[in-house]
């Protein structure tokens, strides 16, 4: 009986240890995505613009940036900011507009204006 008790007791322990690290992860998916967005952007300009090495590039990330990655594509000059699992942007370089986002129709992309 007294094993029973144990072996409930530590399954309930384990049922909140993961519930509680799954909305832990959940709520922290914007500010990944935040920084994943961010991180493309700043990564591609020191690299394209500033024609630093990539590896070079994570000094210009702020603290708590930590688990982005990055991957570069010299041959389309597009940096890739990514955390494994979660999320991944990529940014590319273009000698008039500078670093663009891939999905220029999000919030805060850098876009050419139309001139009149």
């Amino acid at each position: 009986m007294q094993s029973h008790r144990v072996t409930f007791s530590a399954t309930a322990l384990l049922v909140l240890v993961v519930g509680g690290a799954i909305a832990y992860a959940r709520s922290q998916v914007p500010i990944i995505e935040s920084g994943v967005k961010y991180g493309a952007r700043v990564a591609c300009a020191c690299r394209y613009v500033g024609n630093r090495a990539i590896g070079d590039c994570y000094k210009d990330f702020v603290p708590g940036m930590e688990l982005i990655a990055l991957r570069d594509d010299p041959a389309t000059k597009t940096v890739t900011a990514y955390v494994p699992v979660f999320d991944s942007e990529s940014a590319t370089f273009d000698p008039i507009a500078g670093c663009r986002s891939q999905n220029s129709a999000q919030p805060g992309a850098i876009t050419r204006q139309a001139s009149r």
